[in-house]
């Protein structure tokens, strides 16, 4: 299936293309040739809109579900992740 399809175009897929973004597939949609809009899987959406878990609350549920002592992952594990030093100097 095509990735850009006109309104009118759209209007006589619909269902084509709602299985299409539902598997992952955007779709462009157009209005006398330039983009207007994308359709996208409720799944895509969701993660792009941020209505997914905020960090903390996903991080809070990962510890519970994950045995880190299982795995043998401990604070010293991500002590070389970071370099030591500042950083680069910002200009705000």
């Amino acid at each position: 299936m095509r990735k850009e399809y006109s309104i009118a175009e759209a209007r006589d897929h619909l269902s084509g293309l709602i299985h299409s973004a539902e598997t992952g597939r955007p779709v462009k949609l157009t209005r006398r040739g330039r983009p207007v809009a994308v359709l996208v899987s409720e799944r895509d959406y969701t993660r792009m809109t941020g209505g997914g878990k905020e960090f903390w609350n996903a991080l809070a549920a990962f510890r519970r579900e994950v045995d880190l002592e299982r795995l043998k992952i401990g604070r010293e594990t991500f002590n070389s992740v970071r370099a030591p030093d500042r950083g680069r100097d910002v200009v705000l």
